[in-house]
């Protein structure tokens, strides 16, 4: 489907919605690093700190991958250690931004230069191949940030039975999930003080505008975060501060006072129901790491 249909699709549902992965244009990806170092936004920090104490259990699990692939791996910043400890012979990045994504391949492949580097612009929630004439031995897919926390339940299964297709045979899965944890932590991660997370949630009406031709104006919503404890999530929508109506070439939207776009969900799943996604996709003898206070996991599973 082109994105300017899906915007439009979602913008006239009865709860108007923009998909997650329209944040990530340029700018949302650089807003997005300054959320990574936020003091609220424990999630990226912990994950690493996880990722740097276990790192030769992590490498060990991960032996003799010939090629790494990092799903939504935007500055590649993440995968480094990786390419350090594991030293995979081919590394794709894959991404919807793929001009953030391809100068940040230049710079991996300028860093490790026995390491054959690309970016794959692709939108890998959907059905997605990877280029032609990869090898198919020993791959090895990373997925961290607990991006995968961003689809319900059926979506995420979906996505996880699509991976162990990718990897299927000798491969295996790197994934970080955010667990469940006290609700005031989790609104600070996701409205920060300084507004940071506030602009790269508006920042994506510029996005859209841009796709879709909609005459957005960012001074008329308002970033809101809320909780969902019947779903265990946390919601990011946008709200109308007063009656706006927004038009582009084939659609128009009227949105009352308080009416929202949801723009984005983060699952917090436990790590029992977790794992037992990842078996009823395909994949096997997880290995999990986690910090001290079980605030996030890491896990490696089998394909």
């Amino acid at each position: 489907m082109p994105l300017c249909e899906e915007l439009a699709q979602g913008l006239m549902q009865r709860q108007a919605q923009i998909s997650p992965k329209f944040l990530y244009d340029a700018r949302g990806c650089a807003l997005f690093e300054q959320i990574t170092e936020l003091p609220e936004y424990y999630p990226t920090r912990t994950e690493a700190a996880i990722m740097a104490r276990y790192d030769l259990q992590i490498a060990q699990a991960m032996a003799g991958c010939r090629v790494l692939i990092e799903l939504g791996a935007g500055n590649c910043e993440k995968v480094r250690r990786l390419c350090r400890s594991v030293g995979p012979q081919q590394f794709l990045g894959v991404d919807i931004a793929v001009e953030f994504l391809q100068a940040a391949v230049v710079r991996l492949e300028q860093d490790f230069p026995r390491l054959s580097a690309s970016a794959v612009a692709a939108d890998f929630t959907g059905d997605w191949h990877l280029p032609p004439g990869v090898p198919k031995a020993r791959r090895e897919l990373f997925y961290p940030g607990s991006s995968i926390g961003n689809f319900d339940t059926q979506q995420a299964l979906h996505m996880l039975r699509h991976m162990h297709s990718l990897v299927a045979g000798d491969g295996g899965l790197l994934i970080g999930i955010d667990l469940p944890k006290p609700v005031p932590v989790l609104l600070a991660a996701y409205d920060d003080g300084q507004g940071v997370t506030a602009e790269f949630n508006l920042n994506v009406l510029n996005h859209a505008n841009r796709l879709l031709g909609s005459d957005f104006n960012l001074r008329d919503w308002a970033h809101e975060a809320r909780f969902d404890s019947r779903n265990t999530r946390i919601e990011m929508h946008l709200r109308a501060r007063r009656p706006v109506m927004v038009c582009w070439p084939q659609g128009v939207r009227h949105f009352a006072q308080g009416e929202t776009i949801h723009t984005e969900s983060s699952y917090k799943y436990p790590l029992s129901d977790f794992l037992s996604m990842l078996a009823h996709a395909g994949f096997s003898a997880p290995q999990v790491w986690t910090d001290e206070q079980q605030w996030f996991a890491v896990i490696h599973a089998h394909a």
